[in-house]
């Protein structure tokens, strides 16, 4: 029997790097069992181009990425989410939309790369540690049997993921 595929939004405050970087992981390592989506409360006016380029550079497409507001998937006919997870402090303290369908969330803050101020290396370097940080958890995240999970234990796993942080922070 093939499982479903469920629908997961990322966000952030500004949807322009941690959220983004989160769906295309989730869309590479989904193999169609997950469809991922990111947004914002207040979306940049584009995605962070360090962003983009680690992406692209690490071999997964970035046709289609682009910031947005968390409000399209709050709309009538928005797909209905199964999982939404905030990648940051600040959108998981916001009050946010009603999403359609009641679907589970977890926080996995994690630090913002683009707030790091520095040079280009360190810039670079920051957005390879959250580049890691959500691979490390969405290819725990893909591994769940979440159609063989009860609620509370998914909600276990989905949580602990989000404590989850890369081993080698040198690696």
């Amino acid at each position: 029997m093939t499982e479903r595929t469920y629908n997961v939004l990322f966000l952030c405050t500004g949807n322009s790097a941690r959220s983004i970087i989160a769906e295309a992981l989730l869309n590479h390592w989904g193999k169609g069992r997950f469809k991922a989506y990111s947004a914002g409360s207040f979306p940049k006016s584009q995605p962070n181009p360090y962003a983009l380029e680690l992406i692209g550079r690490l071999g997964l497409p970035i046709e289609g990425l682009r910031s947005k507001s968390w409000d399209e998937f709050a709309k009538p006919g928005a797909p209905r989410m199964d999982f939404v997870f905030t990648v940051c402090d600040q959108a998981a303290a916001e009050p946010c939309p009603m999403w359609p369908g009641q679907p589970m969330s977890a926080h996995w803050g994690m630090e913002d790369p683009a707030a790091v101020e520095g040079t280009e290396l360190q810039k670079r370097e920051a957005f390879r540690r959250a580049f890691r940080e959500l691979d490390n958890r969405l290819k725990i995240f893909v591994s769940l049997r979440v159609s063989a999970l009860d609620q509370i234990a998914l909600k276990k796993e989905v949580d602990r993921i989000g404590k989850i942080v890369p081993a080698n922070e040198n690696a």
